[in-house]
């Protein structure tokens, strides 16, 4: 999966490109769009359905000096916590004391109580009680861990650690979802996301963390599903921060979420996915000069709307050809295209097969 460059400052990440000056300063004005902008289509949820967010793996953390956990790529660590799925997220999120997070190759970070690390891309990664540490624990040794885990026969609470005065608390989630043929979510995200703790009164995270303490300290029937289904939710609140905090000059596809052209030109192009848009059409129905939309558009999400749209499109496609045995030419009608060649011709120049050899591939061969 093509990603982009890491994003400002307390993501650790260099400067992102900003945008040229008459378009920031655009973007701060009142703009007058047509009636409706904005409200056709939650287009954060779409997405997320459409990539098949699910929740993998969940359990909680407690940890004492001296201690650290080394988590394999998601290559090798999806087969063994959700068969099938293409890619696993990791997040975790500290609720007592403090520790590191080491991306193998990439940044450290030191995370407080309140503090969240999300790692969207599949690196491999270790949390520790302090800088520089490694696990001991052979690769097939975590897998199995992990394994036991996510077929319930392991406590959704772990212990571990030297037994030092040092203790850190985490709740720790694992989620599987698409990566191809297009998942603009994770392409927006950096390698690591380091989300700062919220003040009093402003996290809304902390009542589902509650929830979760409760639901894993004291397990009631239908528990594992409960606690799958709160670190979805979980996640989804993790993205709605990072995307609060999102700087006027940055760039990516959650940016363009907040920009009230871009915005409203995603809202409209998903929920009409198949209608037969050029870039005048949508223009006119946003409201908007088509140079305006244009230009904004390219410089918050990096590819033209129209780009955008096809790419869309084979994801729909491609799950509609994973999930079902609908044929090729009604997949093609459902995504816009009159006929099946040009379908076919479009499905295999973006994502590198044709549509009947995606349906044939093996559900891991990406």
């Amino acid at each position: 999966m093509a990603r982009l460059h890491d994003q400002p400052s307390k993501l650790l990440a260099p400067a992102s490109k900003a945008l040229p000056a008459s378009t920031q300063s655009a973007r701060t004005e009142p703009l007058e769009l047509a009636p409706g902008a904005g409200a056709e289509v939650d287009v954060l949820s779409d997405v997320l359905r459409t990539v098949k967010l699910t929740g993998a793996l969940f359990f909680l953390l407690d940890a004492s000096s001296p201690w650290a956990d080394e988590i394999p790529a998601a290559s090798v660590f999806a087969p063994a916590v959700l068969p099938g799925t293409q890619h696993v997220v990791s997040y975790h999120i500290v609720t007592h004391g403090t520790c590191w997070a080491t991306i193998l190759d990439g940044p450290t970070v030191h995370l407080e109580a309140g503090d969240i690390l999300v790692v969207p891309h599949g690196d491999p990664y270790v949390m520790s009680s302090a800088p520089g540490m490694h696990s001991e624990a052979p690769e097939d040794a975590v897998l199995s861990f992990f394994r036991q885990i996510a077929s319930g026969s392991a406590p959704s609470i772990v212990t571990e650690g030297g037994g030092g005065p040092e203790r850190a608390n985490l709740v720790c989630g694992f989620l599987g979802c698409d990566v191809r043929p297009f998942n603009p979510v994770l392409e927006t995200l950096p390698r690591l996301v380091h989300l700062p703790r919220l003040a009093a009164g402003h996290d809304r995270l902390r009542p589902l963390i509650e929830f979760a303490l409760a639901e894993s300290r004291q397990p009631r029937s239908g528990a594992r599903c409960v606690l799958l289904r709160l670190s979805e939710v979980l996640f989804v609140e993790v993205v709605r921060r990072y995307l609060d905090g999102i700087a006027a000059d940055q760039t990516g596809w959650l940016a363009g979420l907040r920009d009230p052209i871009v915005g409203h030109a995603l809202a409209v192009l998903h929920d009409r996915p198949a209608h037969s848009w050029t870039l005048e059409g949508l223009a006119r129905e946003i409201g908007v000069s088509r140079s305006a939309l244009a230009d904004r558009f390219t410089q918050l999400v990096e590819q033209p709307p129209m780009r955008y749209l096809a790419h869309w499109r084979m994801q729909i496609a491609a799950r509609s050809l994973s999930d079902g045995t609908a044929k090729v030419a009604a997949v093609a009608r459902d995504v816009g295209y009159d006929s099946e060649a040009a379908f076919s011709r479009a499905f295999k120049k973006i994502v590198g097969i044709s549509p009947a050899a995606w349906r044939r591939r093996p559900p891991l061969a990406i």
